[in-house]
């Protein structure tokens, strides 16, 4: 048939070849039933029990991203629990099912997908894309409804090859199988989607917007993704074989370079030292923190133990899983970052309010510091497993001296109680806060007196400083990391930290980030922590650097005025030392 090329938009870089896949585009028939009266509690039980399974597979799947991938993908799903939260939605289909004694399926079909094309109707993209997420809830549903099994296809795929479809929800997207699916391409989509959010998270190259290739494929042919470039291209020649070979075998030459830094130190050219740690979200995930050459764990993310439970964790259930985590990693660090519920994140078996800022709400150290029957057991759980001697605690979303110290006076209180009980624990625990508010930055040097250690959390301190919600496609330019403010901040917490002798990690994004290495590294941030996948690249970075460098764009940064100046200077200084590093961004 000759080589033919389908343009779309890519959305996830690299390059992948082999033979599709194309998914069934039929939709289940959805059959309007007439009921009896006597009918009509067992249809609604029949609803909620779907809704129930739906909640039960949705949280599931975002337990799995969370650890996988961050909290910051795992909150995509947080939209979709909302809506099968969404009294207005759900008291409409009751009333249909009531009112025209009509079965389930066909009231939550008829309603849902009323909601959803009126979200994709609007101007605004953002909502427009909201849609989809609606459709992927909706189709999730009706599956549990029918007894039908979801994802099929997906689940029992025996080979590696690509994906086609007219579209993949985020759901779909987040439970391909990485060692089968190389690369995926859809009829429709945009940047700013979840899914395509999910596939830069998870590394598959993805275009989106081919319009109508779904239809045009068969299962079967052989095709080339360029994620780079937006190109999906059948039948590829041996000319374009050859091009595209030179660019993998470049791919493949980069991957296996990180991979010989492994168990090399994270040491600049000058010989100034940087720890490298790892964000996990359970004990499980400790395995990827040496399989990427990260020296510790810099961000235990305690919350995910409480998530998508029927009931809290217990102090037992929480102590053998940092036990687990400290046991296997010794004597490498492992800092426990106690519970940061609330915001995007909502506990199941607590009654968490409804707030029309739940960012400005109810949430982390705030929580801890009110209900304190779960902070004491956490903290005991966290006290008893630094009995291995590598455990240490920071508290979330301090915003203030008082909030410091309260929960300081409760882990003395705690370890007092410890000590009674002849319960051994680590008399030397460091503690530490974590700056995220504005307000915690201002106070550093309050802060810095009464513990150990600080570490940034820059995607909170991002938001808040910034009031940006970078979800939210209409002001996600006005999110910059460089923002001066953002690095003023940032050199007021060093200062104030180092002035007390502590030292000063960044957890968040920007900690993995190599362009924004050598600024946080010339700002004197003294560690970095990142997803563990993230960890060689910026050792890669840093082991090309010097510190006389990092401090000249430090120097410059605090003195420059534009967010905009400052990542060009970020990205020529990467390009300078690191070019390969810079092409594989």
């Amino acid at each position: 048939m000759g080589e033919k090329t389908f343009r779309g938009i890519p959305v996830s870089a690299g390059v992948c070849r082999g033979k599709i896949v194309v998914l069934d585009r039929a939709r289940p028939d959805i059959v309007q039933r007439q009921l009896t009266d006597e009918d009509l509690p067992r249809e609604i039980k029949r609803l909620e029990a779907a809704l129930a399974q739906t909640r039960t597979q949705i949280t599931e799947i975002q337990r799995k991203v969370m650890a996988a991938m961050g909290a910051q993908e795992g909150s995509i799903f947080d939209a979709h629990l909302l809506a099968l939260e969404d009294r207005t939605l759900l008291d409409e289909v009751i009333r249909m099912i009531q009112e025209q004694r009509v079965n389930a399926e066909h009231a939550f079909h008829t309603i849902a997908e009323r909601y959803a094309a009126s979200l994709a109707a609007v101007e605004d993209d953002y909502l427009r894309e909201r849609a989809a997420d609606m459709r992927d809830v909706a189709g999730r549903v009706l599956n549990n409804l029918l007894g039908l099994e979801p994802e099929a296809e997906l689940r029992y795929l025996n080979e590696p090859c690509i994906i086609i479809s007219h579209d993949l929800t985020p759901c779909n997207t987040a439970q391909l199988d990485r060692r089968m699916v190389l690369g995926f391409a859809t009829d429709v989509g945009s940047k700013t989607s979840h899914t395509a959010i999910m596939a830069r998270s998870m590394r598959i190259p993805a275009v989106v917007g081919l319009k109508d290739a779904s239809r045009q494929l068969a299962t079967g042919q052989s095709v080339l993704l360029d994620g780079h470039n937006g190109l999906l291209i059948v039948s590829p020649s041996d000319q374009t074989l050859g091009e595209y070979g030179q660019f993998m075998i470049k791919q493949a030459t980069w991957r296996q370079r990180l991979h010989d830094l492994l168990a090399e130190p994270s040491i600049t050219l000058d010989g100034h030292r940087v720890p490298l740690h790892a964000n996990i979200e359970q004990a499980a995930d400790v395995e990827q923190v040496t399989a990427n050459g990260a020296e510790g764990v810099g961000l235990f993310r305690t919350e995910y133990l409480f998530l998508k439970r029927d009931r809290l964790p217990d102090e037992e259930q929480q102590y053998q899983s940092y036990r687990e985590a400290a046991a296997i990693l010794k004597p490498r660090p492992v800092v426990i970052r106690t519970l940061d519920a609330g915001g995007d994140k909502f506990l199941a078996h607590m009654q968490m309010p409804t707030e029309l800022n739940p960012f400005l709400g109810w949430r982390a150290i705030r929580i801890s510091l009110q209900e304190r029957d779960i902070f004491r057991a956490q903290l005991r759980a966290i006290l008893r497993a630094s009995a291995e001697g590598n455990v240490q605690v920071m508290y979330p979303m301090i915003s203030g001296l008082d909030e410091l110290k309260q929960a300081n006076a409760l882990l003395e209180e705690y370890k007092a109680e410890l000590r009674r009980e002849r319960v051994p624990f680590d008399e030397h625990l460091q503690v530490g806060a974590m700056i995220e508010t504005p307000s915690a930055a201002v106070v550093a040097d309050s802060l810095a007196k009464r513990v150990n250690f600080f570490s940034i959390g820059t995607n909170d301190l991002i938001q808040y400083s910034l009031a940006v919600d970078r979800m939210n496609a209409k002001i996600a330019h006005l999110y910059e990391p460089t923002h001066p403010a953002i690095i003023r901040l940032i050199k007021t917490t060093v200062d104030a930290a180092h002035q007390q002798g502590i030292r000063v990690s960044v957890c968040g994004e920007m900690g993995g980030d190599p362009v924004l290495t050598p600024l946080l590294l010339g700002l004197g941030v003294d560690e970095l922590s990142a997803a563990p996948v993230l960890v060689p690249s910026v050792k890669f970075l840093i082991r090309r650097l010097k510190m006389s460098e990092a401090r000249e764009l430090a120097a410059f940064a605090l003195n420059c005025e534009s967010a905009e100046a400052i990542l060009a200077g970020c990205q020529e200084l990467t390009r300078q030392i690191a070019p390969s590093l810079f092409e594989h961004l």
